[in-house]
């Protein structure tokens, strides 16, 4: 456990030297400070007000930006120590493979939770000193919807990374799976879907299995629980799951899938040639 502990801040500290971790930092920061210079807080649309409209709108940036923010900075974890070398001089210490791999993830995961969690918590201290009604709930819940994702794109990033030997191609990977999995949030295809007659329940089933759109419904069943903006088809989720078994399903499913690729990688990982 030591060893796991030192491992994770060794990465900790390299990510901080980083430029591409403040780059992060300032995306969701200066997101934030746009937000309250705009005045989303004071603003009312579709109903939402104040901070309930301030959580919407982060909703739908970190549901693009976030995935992308995780998996291109991640794919390199052990694909660039094996290409630059460190892995090898990791591995020539008396380091276990178990705790090299999982100190890497958690020393990753607090580097990019962290500054989302903290540009969310200074929105919300923004809009409650604006004098907002603060929203324990949907706080806590979207919160939990955030980690999910986070340990969801950081499974898949390392197990690209453990898969492919070269940073150029897992950064393609990354890309692919970013692309495919935002090709179908919204239910994208669902109109070239029906237009080949499928079964509305096996193309809303189908859509269901993407996490970003698992994720998307999850965090607008928040604001809006009868789902009114999705129009028919808020009536098979509603009837299907009810509103709160579809929050549990909605934090669950991308935490379930983004550890078993995490276990995947690793097996991969010790299976496979490491240098």
């Amino acid at each position: 456990m030591s060893n796991l502990l030192l491992v994770a801040k060794l990465d900790i500290k390299e990510s901080t030297r980083s430029k591409w971790f403040f780059v992060y930092l300032l995306v969701f920061g200066g997101l934030m400070a746009l937000f309250f210079i705009t005045g989303i807080t004071d603003s009312v649309v579709m109903g939402f007000t104040g901070l309930s409209r301030l959580l919407l709108v982060y909703m739908q940036v970190t549901i693009v930006i976030l995935p992308i923010f995780i998996l291109i900075t991640t794919v390199k974890s052990i694909s660039g120590d094996r290409e630059s070398a460190i892995l090898e001089y990791m591995l020539s210490f008396p380091v276990a493979l178990r705790d090299y791999y999982w100190g890497k993830m958690l020393g990753r995961f607090v580097i990019v939770f962290t500054p989302v969690m903290i540009a969310l918590a200074i929105g919300v201290l923004w809009g409650f000193f604006k004098g907002g009604e603060l929203p324990w709930k949907v706080l806590i819940v979207y919160s939990l919807f955030l980690f999910s994702l986070c340990a969801l794109f950081l499974g898949i990033a390392f197990f690209i990374s453990t898969l492919v030997k070269s940073h150029d191609v897992a950064l393609g990977a990354s890309f692919v799976v970013w692309i495919l999995m935002l090709a179908f949030i919204d239910i994208a295809l669902i109109g070239l879907m029906l237009a080949n007659r499928w079964n509305d329940d096996f193309i809303i089933a189908l859509a269901l299995l993407n996490p970003l759109e698992v994720f998307r419904v999850g965090a607008i069943s928040l604001f809006d629980p009868e789902l009114t903006v999705m129009g028919p088809v808020a009536y098979f989720l509603l009837d299907t799951f009810g509103h709160t078994l579809f929050l549990l399903y909605a934090v669950l499913y991308p935490l379930v899938l983004g550890t078993l690729f995490a276990f995947v990688g690793f097996w991969v990982f010790r299976k496979r040639d490491l240098l």
